[in-house]
């Protein structure tokens, strides 16, 4: 038996989990097979014997193509699962029910709300106790905020949520109302545009760089704020020179001096209304985010 040989016998003893962690993320068997033969090639062209945990490096490489297959489907709204999750072997019938009601419903009724990355980290942690620390290096985030987007779909999926607006048009025209406020200062058209309920969230770097350019008087950025006047008075005026663009084929704006994007307002619109906001300007997040200027 030569090395390929070898290699290929350790990589289909890790096939059925590499297959349902794909399933699970993708929730379509074709795609799923795909992602599976992209981490064999990926391994094929690697020198396995650096590899200490073929397992874990073999997840990763899974998790890196679905999520990159899941930021390319999010630019095409006619792109649903082909049907619920299937039964991977091994699990029990009460599995089953669990899954039926549980990652079944993040699949296909919340899969096109949750983004890119709040589904990878949902799926590796909750479904195969992948640790906080492995999945943010995989979605360039810290620890914290990794469990942060996993909190964010876990909710989402327990409670069925609120269903995200899915026409584009109607996102942009919401984000651009909100944009066109914030600019002239308009407080109360701000508030009215925000769910009551609503949140701001703000990486690390946003909130140093707010504060380190802090208008006189102006409310400090949090790295997480509740509530459609508190929000409202943080943005206020604040999205001068920012430009509305498309965040992983999501409605948002982003600040992008000479066409490079050095910050994003990823929204969230339900019903109409902003139900969420989230700033980042980690520079490995932001390019790790599909940005497309409008």
């Amino acid at each position: 038996m030569n090395d390929r040989d070898v290699l290929a016998q350790r990589f289909e003893a890790h096939r059925q989990h590499l297959r349902a962690v794909a399933l699970r993320m993708l929730g379509s068997s074709a795609e799923a097979d795909d992602a599976v033969q992209e981490a064999w090639l990926r391994l094929s062209r690697t020198d396995s014997d650096a590899v200490e945990n073929l397992g874990g490096w073999l997840t990763t490489v899974v998790a890196r193509v679905c999520l990159d297959m899941l930021r390319t489907r999010s630019g095409r709204t006619d792109t649903q699962p082909e049907h619920a999750p299937e039964p991977v072997a091994g699990t029990t019938p009460e599995d089953e029910a669990l899954l039926a009601d549980s990652v079944g419903l993040a699949l296909q009724v919340v899969l096109d709300t949750l983004t890119p990355a709040e589904r990878l980290a949902f799926v590796l942690h909750d479904m195969f106790s992948v640790p906080f620390e492995d999945i943010a290096p995989i979605v360039d985030r810290s620890p914290e905020a990794a469990r942060q987007l996993a909190s964010r779909a876990r909710r989402r999926v327990q409670g069925g949520g609120p269903v995200e607006t899915a026409d584009r048009s109607r996102q942009q025209a919401v984000v651009e109302a909100f944009m066109a406020a914030s600019r002239r200062g308009d407080f109360d058209a701000l508030v009215a545009l925000l769910d009551p309920d609503a949140v701001l969230r703000a990486d690390r770097a946003a909130v140093k760089a707010a504060t380190a350019n802090r208008d006189r008087g102006a409310p400090a950025l949090e790295p997480e704020t509740r509530g459609a006047p508190g929000i409202a008075r943080i943005l206020v005026g604040r999205a001068a020179g920012a430009q509305l663009a498309l965040i992983d084929g999501r409605a948002g704006m982003a600040w992008a001096p000479g066409g490079r994007p050095r910050a994003v307002f990823a929204f969230r619109v339900v019903g109409g209304m902003i139900t969420e906001i989230e700033i980042l300007s980690e520079p490995a997040a932001v390019s790790a985010l599909a940005v497309e200027l409008v």
